[in-house]
């Protein structure tokens, strides 16, 4: 039986062979550990422990070095490198990388991760043998996740995208050291834009379901946000010629969006706040600092 890459085993140094390593006996067959895949001395004789792989050539190998994961094993790895027409490298632990198939990303490019961002896959191997990575999908993930607590409600985490859609973004929230995390949704709606695979974002658990998951939302809760975006806007007027904008309650809500990162609604609550106060005023599609405020900051 040929060794099978993508597991570790206990295999015997057989023997010696300069300037290479060392020859194991792999059930029968001679696999190769490279000096470079030692992590301690060893000599013919010992039975090491090993993690076997293909190396550049196609040709089984054996390591020293521990992987973050194993044949069948899930994972949160971190991009590496980015290939337009092969996919995703992500770094392994091994100082080399796996490949996640580009067909495993999404039909949309700006969906797609990048160097830096972390994905959670699982290691399987492809038609030749070879070790290559697939996305873990929610049947997966949702074995490691745990149930969010009531105390989480409206409290701000780290989540990471694992399925990014239009209608809205799938993500595992943090569970630090407690475990993989909760698993969670941002609607559409609740998010400033588009959010790509691996992406890690800051969210806040706006409703706590039955079943232990969660929905997310990247603003503030309402009264606190109106607060912000009141300020936002003000210091904004305050900064333009003869304190005036051309944005009002008539403003399309794309142009608001582009201008103020904020959803239409969002932006006539504060506008109303700010009216409330006296702080401003409207006519037709502007606003306008109050007469009283612009007079303060002359």
């Amino acid at each position: 039986m040929s060794p099978v890459a993508g597991t570790i085993q206990t295999y015997e140094v057989m023997r010696e062979v300069s300037p290479y390593g060392y020859f194991l006996d792999a059930e029968g067959q001679d696999v190769l550990l490279h000096y470079s895949e030692l992590t301690r001395e060893i000599k013919p004789g010992d039975l090491v422990e090993v993690f076997i792989f293909y190396d550049t050539e196609d040709r089984l190998a054996a390591t020293m070095k521990k992987p973050y994961l194993t044949l069948g094993e899930m994972a949160k790895l971190v991009v590496a490198d980015v290939h337009p027409r092969l996919g995703c490298f992500l770094e392994m632990g091994l100082g080399r990388q796996l490949l996640l198939p580009i067909r495993e990303l999404p039909e949309m490019k700006e969906l797609h991760p990048q160097v830096g961002d972390s994905v959670f896959v699982i290691m399987e191997h492809d038609k030749q043998g070879r070790l290559r990575a697939k996305l873990a999908g929610e049947q997966e993930l949702s074995q490691h996740a745990f149930r969010a607590p009531g105390s989480w409600l409206n409290q701000w985490f780290k989540a990471t995208v694992y399925r990014p859609l239009q209608m809205g973004t799938f993500v595992i929230v943090d569970g630090g050291v407690v475990g993989l995390g909760v698993i969670g949704m941002i609607h559409s709606s609740e998010r400033i834009r588009l959010l790509r695979l691996g992406e890690e974002i800051d969210v806040r658990v706006s409703h706590i379901r039955e079943d232990g998951r969660v929905n997310l939302s990247m603003a503030q809760r309402k009264e606190v946000g109106r607060d912000i975006d009141s300020e936002r806007i003000l210091a904004y007027l305050r900064e333009r010629p003869s304190g005036a904008m051309p944005y009002s309650d008539a403003t399309p809500p794309d142009i608001i969006k582009q201008r103020f990162g904020i959803s239409k609604s969002a932006f006539k609550r504060a506008l109303g706040k700010l009216m409330k106060e006296g702080l401003v005023t409207q006519k037709e599609s502007w606003t306008y600092l109050a007469k009283e405020e612009q007079e303060g900051q002359e």
